[in-house]
């Protein structure tokens, strides 16, 4: 089974820090999984919170085309599917440090099940941005640089 499905979050690694990565299962409807086959999901305002020490992710899936008054909710809570000691993980982190949970990429396995790639994030300054871009700049130069002397 060679599914090609593979959406990112790319505005995440511009806004936030990522500390640790995570890979988690998610419960999904029938007409869910069919959309996502299809490569109608975005991650792009999808957050992950936690209610009652389990974790849950609000993001948008669209409609399935062929789902008729089956179809489910387009932007429903999904939980997320982790291990008992990287949920515990992951909430002793949360609290009171100003860290969030991003989800960065979401993807279909060999199996056919639906991951999502999460990561413990902490928010970046606009001073950050720019450090960043002076860093990234400063590496092509040198690269520029190596590169004319072989």
């Amino acid at each position: 089974m060679q599914n090609k499905i593979d959406i990112k979050n790319k505005k995440a690694f511009h806004k936030y820090e990522i500390i640790d990565k995570y890979k988690a299962g998610i419960e999904l409807l029938g007409t869910e999984i069919k959309s996502i086959r299809n490569g109608k999901a975005s991650l792009t305002d999808a957050y992950c919170k936690f209610v009652n020490n389990e974790l849950w992710i609000e993001m948008r899936i669209a409609e399935y085309s062929h789902g008729g008054h089956y179809n489910h909710d387009p932007n429903r809570i999904r939980k997320l599917l982790l291990t008992k000691n990287e949920l515990n993980k992951l909430q002793r982190k949360m609290v009171g440090t100003g860290y969030t949970i991003v989800p960065l990429r979401l993807f279909i396995t060999n199996k056919g099940w639906a991951k999502l790639i999460i990561a413990m994030a902490k928010g970046r300054k606009i001073h950050d941005h720019r450090e960043n871009i002076k860093q990234k700049d400063a590496k092509r130069e040198m690269a520029r640089q190596i590169k004319q002397r072989n």
